[in-house]
Formats: C-alpha cells, sequence, structure tokens
C-alpha cells in the first residue's frame, strides 16, 4: 500500500492572540491565525503584494506553550498538516474550513525581554522549537 504526504511548513505573524479551550475529556486545543506575505513584480514593474491567512491549531503540552508564549503580531514558524473541518450551522447550512494542525513550533524574531508577562524567559526562549505527539479530538 503506497503511502501519502500531507506537510505544511509556514513563517508568519500572529494575526491575534491565542485561544486556549479545553475538550470535555479536559483536553488543551489553542487556536489562532498566522498571516503569510508574498510579493513579485509584474512584467511592467508594478509591485504586488499578496497576504495569506492561516487557521492553526495546537492540541495538548504544545497548545499550553503557544497560549502561554505567543502574542499578536510575533514571528513564528509553524509545522504541521492540513485538515478540512466540515460541520452544519443551526440553519442546516453546510460549512468547511482547512487549518493547519500544529505538531511543531518555533518563535521567531527578536527575543523578548525576561518578565515580560505571556513571554518566555531567555532561558526558555532558548528552547523555542515545541512539539507535539499528541492525538486530534474536536473540541466542538
Amino acid at each position: 500500500m503506497s503511502r501519502g504526504l500531507n506537510k505544511v511548513m509556514i513563517i508568519g505573524h500572529l494575526g491575534r492572540e491565542p485561544e486556549m479551550r479545553y475538550t470535555p475529556s479536559g483536553r488543551p486545543v489553542t487556536t489562532f491565525s498566522v498571516a503569510t506575505s508574498r510579493s513579485w513584480n509584474t512584467v511592467d514593474g508594478e509591485r504586488h503584494q499578496e497576504t495569506e491567512w492561516f487557521n492553526i491549531v495546537a492540541w495538548g503540552n504544545l497548545a499550553e506553550i503557544c497560549k502561554q508564549y505567543l502574542t499578536k503580531g510575533q514571528q513564528v514558524y509553524i509545522e504541521g498538516r492540513l485538515q478540512t473541518r466540515k460541520w452544519e450551522d443551526k440553519e442546516g447550512n453546510k460549512h468547511s474550513s482547512v487549518e493547519i494542525v500544529a505538531n511543531e513550533m518555533m518563535m521567531l524574531g527578536e527575543r523578548r525581554e525576561a518578565g515580560s508577562t505571556n513571554h518566555a524567559t531567555p532561558d526558555e526562549a532558548e528552547s523555542s522549537e515545541m512539539t507535539s505527539t499528541d492525538e486530534d479530538e474536536f473540541p466542538f
């Protein structure tokens, strides 16, 4: 049997503060958005820029770390897999959303000062690469 591959790596900036919830079984799940931008020149020399937004979901220990150390505007590396979530609203309308289920996170950019709220201390920032091996569970 052949195997597939579903792996995504992005570097971008957080668009909002991470939000953490708990599943009915008590498992933490954190969600946040990351924006990536690209720019290019047309053949006429006109400069264009495009921003793509990604919804990120982190589970377990990685969820707790993301909630504790990540802040809006911070640059971050996220590695994970794409997942399509489907649901039906109260009116019976079907919806779907594509998100990245993170299994690794690395804080990028400048280090934050020790003593700042919701930021890693210099010792903690040195080990800013975090991974998760938890299995998925839907909090909805």
